[in-house]
């Protein structure tokens, strides 16, 4: 034993450059690891007799989300596509959070049809709704459309959300303080709002189209949050970080993207981390009195300037709702 380690005493003593230049390397990157992970929240709020409902809970962030403000004592509904996958995750929330009061519900955010179908059949079976979370998306797909002909992206990411939440919310009224929380994303900063080609028919770029999509959530946050001044309800958006989840499937497609991603996975969230700030802005009671604003590892954060174009806002209100049938 006394020989083997002196071995290593020797080994360390000739290379000692080498093994501080590993050492320091190593807490270097745990330490990078460790700022990548961002903001937790350390709220403590209950929520016992509330009301939540989460598009796109049966993966990801959003079930993440789901298991706390379960664990906060909330009825959960779960609004998703797949109803198999959905009843599954219904059951994992349940035994990870030790809540039954987990509801599944089919939600389509691509049909119209579906969307005007839950929002019914919330108002008819809940009595109230304290937070509605517009968690559900899809990113950089090919060109499709949604059942009613709209860019996919722009569909499911915006417009399924926007017609939701107007159709919830003298629920979200009849039940202040409640609060509505879309689910951003940093890409909003490059992204531009095509009013002339909305449905980028001329152009199709999945990029382009993501960008657009994330800027319009935040768009509708500010318009919403101006519209609902004095009502008691409150919105908030937010970038939950680069999250290793389902919604990159089409980004991801490609193998020789996967390995020159690979080398970064070590730096990306995981989807509880990832989840820290949806659940921040839908329980932090210190936000009680802010609305509109954007948030981005449980902290505030200045959008970008075309983000906070308040004209841009009330225009994509009024083209939203003309296509949604609102107007």
């Amino acid at each position: 034993m006394q020989v083997y380690t002196k071995q290593v005493v020797d080994f360390v003593e000739e290379h000692r450059t080498a093994c501080t230049v590993v050492l320091v390397s190593g807490v270097g990157l745990f330490a990078l690891r460790r700022w990548m992970a961002g903001g937790v929240c350390r709220s403590k709020a209950l929520l016992d007799g509330k009301t939540v409902l989460i598009t796109g809970a049966n993966t990801g962030i959003g079930k993440e989300t789901a298991v706390d403000l379960a664990r906060r004592g909330a009825k959960v509904i779960l609004a998703c596509r797949d109803m198999g996958r959905a009843s599954k995750a219904a059951e994992e929330i349940k035994k990870r959070s030790g809540n039954d009061k987990i509801v599944v519900r089919r939600l389509d955010l691509a049909s119209l049809k579906s969307v005007r179908a839950l929002a019914k059949e919330i108002q008819e079976t809940e009595g109230r709704l304290d937070i509605l979370i517009n968690n559900a998306g899809i990113m950089m797909c090919p060109k499709w459309q949604t059942e009613d002909g709209f860019e996919m992206q722009f569909g499911v990411n915006h417009l399924g959300h926007f017609l939701l939440t107007n159709l919830l919310l003298d629920l979200l009224k009849k039940s202040t303080p409640s609060r509505v929380v879309n689910v951003s994303s940093l890409a909003h900063e490059t992204g531009k709002i095509h009013f002339d080609d909305i449905n980028m028919d001329k152009n199709y770029n999945p990029h382009t189209s993501y960008l657009q999509s994330k800027l319009a959530n935040v768009l509708f946050n500010s318009e919403l949050a101006a519209r609902l001044k004095g009502t008691g309800v409150t919105t908030y958006a937010l970038h939950p970080g680069v999250i290793s989840t389902e919604l990159g499937r089409h980004f991801f497609s490609q193998l020789w993207k996967r390995i020159l991603f690979l080398p970064f996975t070590f730096f990306i969230k995981t989807p509880w981390e990832g989840a820290q700030t949806t659940i921040y802005c839908a329980v932090e009671g210190s936000l009680k009195d802010s609305s509109g604003l954007y948030y981005s590892d449980c902290a505030p954060k200045l959008a970008a300037p075309q983000g906070r174009d308040d004209a841009a806002a009330r225009r994509l209100w009024d083209l939203s709702a003309s296509m949604v049938g609102l107007a």
